[in-house]
């Protein structure tokens, strides 16, 4: 199997994007979502963005604009991926397409269904399922999620409560594309911590 890659979501300075790619990132996520204490401004995200090393993506997470509110955004930050995590209708995320990942919240008994209605729009790139309350640090039942993957034709991302302690049992449990984590790479609310930025990291690579 190909590794897992690496997103670290909510980065907020040039020195917190630093650590994460030298940790071993393949990509970092900027959070433009007034509600978040990760919350960035584009513009602040765009200067942390150009001074990314090659090959790390930058990711923005937005949720619940209006196509043209996307349209807008992209134009002042235009990050490679875009990542919608909110309660987007089809129609709305294929038009912010191509380039985005469809986050959805996991819901017991549910995650089956949600697969395959985001499998069905040809503008998501990938999928990425997320705890009921995103950033809460809240984990997802794993075995739910790896046996609905098997039904799932696009790169499966796995967030929701990830940290340092139980991302390689994750990552084992599910084999996803990717994971995302944000809150449990934190010494407060909001505030990164780069020793476990590479603590995780060496996590996700140590179970293959």
């Amino acid at each position: 199997m190909s590794r897992t890659r690496i997103k670290v979501c909510g980065l907020r300075t040039a020195e917190d994007a630093r650590a994460a790619a030298e940790a071993g990132a393949d990509a970092v996520g900027f959070v433009f979502v007034e509600s978040s204490p990760r919350v960035i401004t584009p513009d602040d995200a765009a200067e942390i963005m150009m001074r990314l090393p090659p090959l790390v993506t930058a990711v923005g997470v937005v949720q619940d604009l209006s196509v043209d509110e996307f349209a807008d955004l992209e134009e002042r930050c235009p990050c490679p991926m875009m990542q919608l995590h909110g309660k987007e209708s089809e129609k709305t995320v294929a038009a912010c397409g191509p380039g985005v990942i469809k986050a959805i919240r996991y819901r017991p008994g549910f995650v089956q269904a949600d697969f395959k209605r985001w499998d069905a729009v040809e503008e998501v790139d990938a999928v990425l399922i997320d705890s009921p309350e995103p950033g809460s640090g809240q984990t997802i039942d794993w075995d739910e999620v790896a046996a609905a993957k098997a039904t799932l034709g696009k790169p499966l991302i796995l967030a929701g409560g990830l940290n340092p302690d139980n991302a390689a049992e994750a990552v084992r449990k599910t084999r996803p594309y990717a994971v995302d984590v944000s809150s449990g790479v934190e010494r407060e609310r909001g505030v990164k911590d780069h020793r476990l930025i590479k603590q995780f990291c060496n996590a996700v690579a140590s179970a293959g």
